[in-house]
Order: structure tokens, then C-alpha cells, then sequence
């Protein structure tokens, strides 16, 4: 499985000293509890569109800067933040 896979390539970055956050989609936020990921960020938006919906760079934009403020406000491993707002079509 892919997503999984994800999961450990961050958990390998992670040991080596440089710091990851994951973006996933709220159908597999069960994963990166699971995995116990260090910073994972859930939106709320289709498989296959965890930034957003194509041709939205504003929420594109957002989604990111959610995620790297991760780097600063979650305390503890295993932090799960959900991003606000739904998914839109463009």
C-alpha cells in the first residue's frame, strides 16, 4: 500500500534527524494514527487531492502553510491536526 509506505519513508527521514509532516486525506487518517507519524495534517478532501482540488493554488497554499506550522506548534510525536474546510470543486 502505498500511503503506508509513505508512513515509513517519513519515520526514516524522521530518524535521521530532519523533521516531516504528512498530509492525508481524512479516509486514511486511521493510517498515520496507526503508524504514530510525528506530524501528520488530515484535510478533508478527495483520495488523491490531499492539497486540495486542482487548480486552487490558494488552498493549495494553505494546506502547505497548515502543515509546516506543524513544525512549530505540535509538542508530542504522534501529533494529528485536521485542516478546516471541505473540499469545493473548482
Amino acid at each position: 500500500m502505498c500511503h503506508v509506505s509513505v508512513g515509513h519513508v517519513a519515520r526514516a527521514v524522521e530518524e535521521s534527524g530532519i523533521p516531516t509532516a504528512g498530509v492525508y486525506v481524512s479516509a486514511f487518517r486511521f493510517v498515520a494514527e496507526e503508524m504514530n507519524l510525528p506530524r501528520t495534517l488530515i484535510t478533508h478532501h478527495p483520495f488523491g487531492r490531499p492539497m486540495g482540488p486542482v487548480g486552487q493554488p490558494d488552498r493549495h497554499l494553505e494546506v502547505v502553510m497548515a502543515a509546516l506550522s506543524l513544525f512549530e506548534s505540535a509538542d508530542r510525536g504522534g501529533t494529528v491536526v485536521e485542516m478546516p474546510g471541505r473540499f469545493a470543486p473548482g
